[in-house]
């Protein structure tokens, strides 16, 4: 199987070679193959279920009775054991304090890498693009929860 390494530098090739800014993974793919890059073993049917579950549980939304709006039934709990973190999950009717806690903390943590992330990226593309005008990111996202709160859902990702 090919590492992530290997697997960057057939994109980088693939850039290189073929010229297009847009680049569609599949034919990444397929010219990562025509390059010596080999398939992936077939993946384990147990993991594959285990993560078909994970998905599943994560795409449950139930409507509040009080207030007609969705919220999401399960929640994922990171649990430490040993030297590797294992994720559970919890249905949110039945979680407890320190449960909601700790699943919040760490979409939390996601929200604020992705953002971090975003910024560096943004900042670099103004580094490469002088003349241009730099992109702000608004990171006071009040306004647009509560525009979609009063949208009635529309747009919503659930």
């Amino acid at each position: 199987m090919a590492g992530t390494k290997t697997l960057q530098k057939m994109i980088e090739l693939y850039k290189v070679k073929t010229g297009v800014q847009e680049m569609d993974p599949v034919e990444i793919a397929k010219f990562a193959v025509q390059n010596g890059v080999e398939l992936p073993a077939p993946v384990d049917p147990m993991k594959r279920l285990v993560k078909q579950i994970s998905e599943a549980a994560r795409e449950v939304v139930r409507t509040d009775r009080q207030t007609g709006r969705p919220y999401r039934a399960y929640h994922s709990l990171p649990i430490q054991q040993g030297q590797e973190t294992f994720f559970f999950w919890v249905d949110i009717d039945d979680a407890t304090r320190p449960q909601m806690v700790r699943s919040s903390n760490r979409r939390r943590e996601q929200v604020v890498g992705e953002l971090v992330q975003h910024t560096f990226d943004l900042d670099h593309w103004a580094a490469v693009n002088p003349n241009q005008e730099p992109i702000y990111l608004e990171k006071d996202f009040n306004l647009d929860v509560e525009i979609r709160k009063a949208s009635d859902g529309e747009g919503m990702a659930a």
